[in-house]
């Protein structure tokens, strides 16, 4: 879930569309309408790895 796009929101946006696939518009989205979610029902580690390139691009992330 990411709680924050930080200053860097075209970063964040960028890194949501490599993970999620989702077009420009639904991932703008998704980073401007906060708190959402970017992926469910993935294993801990694919978790992980999401989480730490939402935060290489400036965002906060909660995995739940």
């Amino acid at each position: 879930i990411v709680t924050s796009s930080g200053d860097k929101k075209i970063n964040v946006i960028k890194a949501i569309r490599s993970l999620t696939g989702l077009g420009l518009k639904e991932a703008k989205a998704a980073a401007e309408e906060l708190p959402s979610t970017v992926k469910e029902g993935i294993s801990k580690d694919d978790a992980q790895a999401a989480k730490t390139e939402l935060e290489a691009a400036g965002a906060t992330v909660e995995i739940k």
